[in-house]
Parts: structure tokens; C-alpha cells; sequence
């Protein structure tokens, strides 16, 4: 028996914490918030700072991300190693592989993804979204702006017609489903129900890392976009600061 600290995106809390009891190790978490990704800096400034409090408490550091955006781009190993999935981000852990994430991706590029984590930590694409939106536009910028302000908001939108939901089967999530059919029928796009797998998540929590589906970094050693298959690989401070890495 082993004792892991998780740090992983809050998006991830409830799988993580679900499947961590059904573990025979022992585990310390910290769970930061949503949204970091979309300022990469952020994302590994906080990331290395969690890292660098656990101080050598833990066998082994689980990091709960993808590359998400390049936002574990030169976190560095200090006196624990790191264990990171392989995937560009968390939708990976519920897919249950960055194959699967790739075919499903190749086969509707269009697709939004839906989840547990993401539904509570963030308002998603629909009608509560733009409700929602439209309203601070209008108290904030009056009513004519507001109408020219949402045109622009929803431009990004154009390029998604598929809203996906991943069912890892984790408590109840007919609210979730139906939350997400709702939204998919406000935008007009297609709902696609997701049998979720749990065989990454239950082997990144056991300890089953084999190099295929999760890097192990070592002490002294940080992580790299790979730019192949392997999406991220492990180089020295050498051969990051050589330019090889």
C-alpha cells in the first residue's frame, strides 16, 4: 500500500474521489479550480506550487490533467515523481483512452464535450448559458450593444454542432443527461450519449502506469509536449535548456 497525492482539476473530484475508495492505497488530494486552462501560465504556476508543497510526503504525485493546453509545459519533478496521463485533456480519463478520445474526435470533429464536473463548475453552451449572458450585457453595455455583443459571442459556436455527454456511472446522472439533451436542443446540435470507461482512471489511482497510456517523470526531470502520439514525454533540465526537449 502506497500513500498518492492527487492534484487534479476540480472537474475531476467526483470520479477521482469515487474511484480512490475503491483503492488499497491511501490517498491526499488537491483539487484546484476549474478553468485554469484557458490561462496556461496560471494553470502551471499553480500546478508547480501544489507540486512543490507536497515536499517529498507522497510515493508517488498523480496529476489529474492532460496537456490542457500546454499548461503542463515544464512542470518539473522535485523530490516525488510524477505520474500523468497521456491526453490533451480530462475527457481522456472518462473516455478511458486517448485512442478512443482521438476516433471520436476524428469521426465528429464538431462535439462539445458534457460532464458532471463541467455542468457544476461552469455554465455550458445553451439557454441558461445565454440567458445568463445576455443579461450582464444588458445591464452592463444597455440593450442594442448587447444584442451586437452576443453575435460575437456565439460566433465560436459555429464551429460545434455535437454535444456529447460521457457517462462514467458515478451516482445519478439523469440530471446531467438531461441538462445536456436541453442544451443540445436549444443550439440545434446533436446529443450524443457516452458510455464513460474507468479502466484509465482505476489503473492511474492503482498504480498500473504502463508507458502506453501514462508518463512517469522522475525527480530532476520535466515534462514536454512529445508533438506524436505519446503527446508528452519527460526530458533533464539539460536537455530542455539545450533545446532537445
Amino acid at each position: 500500500m502506497y500513500t498518492h497525492h492527487v492534484i487534479a482539476c476540480h472537474v475531476l473530484w467526483r470520479e477521482i474521489c469515487h474511484f480512490a475508495s475503491l483503492s488499497r492505497h491511501c490517498f491526499q488530494f488537491t483539487f484546484l479550480p476549474q478553468g485554469l486552462h484557458n490561462t496556461p501560465d496560471v494553470l502551471r504556476s499553480s500546478l508547480q506550487e501544489a507540486i512543490d508543497r507536497d515536499d517529498g510526503a507522497s510515493d508517488a504525485i498523480l496529476l489529474g490533467y492532460g496537456l490542457c493546453s500546454n499548461g503542463l509545459m515544464d512542470i518539473r519533478a522535485r523530490q516525488t515523481p510524477l505520474v500523468i496521463m497521456r491526453g490533451h485533456d480530462c475527457i481522456t480519463f472518462l473516455l478511458g483512452s486517448k485512442k478512443r478520445y482521438r476516433s471520436y474526435f476524428d469521426e465528429h470533429p464538431g462535439t462539445y464535450w458534457y460532464s458532471p464536473g463541467w455542468i457544476e463548475t461552469c455554465t455550458q453552451p445553451g439557454k441558461e448559458r445565454y440567458e445568463q449572458t445576455l443579461a450582464r450585457y444588458i445591464e452592463t453595455y444597455g440593450e442594442e450593444n448587447a444584442e451586437y455583443l452576443m453575435q460575437m459571442e456565439q460566433n465560436w459556436m459555429r464551429a460545434y454542432n455535437n454535444a456529447a455527454y460521457v457517462d462514467l456511472g458515478v451516482g445519478d446522472s439523469t440530471p446531467y443527461r438531461d441538462y445536456t439533451r436541453a442544451c443540445a436542443e436549444h443550439l440545434d446540435w446533436n446529443y450524443d450519449l457516452l458510455e464513460g470507461d474507468p479502466g484509465l482512471m482505476r489503473r492511474f489511482l492503482e498504480g498500473d502506469w504502463d508507458s502506453e497510456d501514462f508518463l512517469i517523470v522522475k525527480p530532476g526531470q520535466v515534462i514536454r509536449p512529445s508533438h506524436d502520439e505519446g503527446i508528452i514525454k519527460a526530458v533533464t533540465l539539460e536537455e530542455k535548456n539545450a533545446g532537445s526537449g
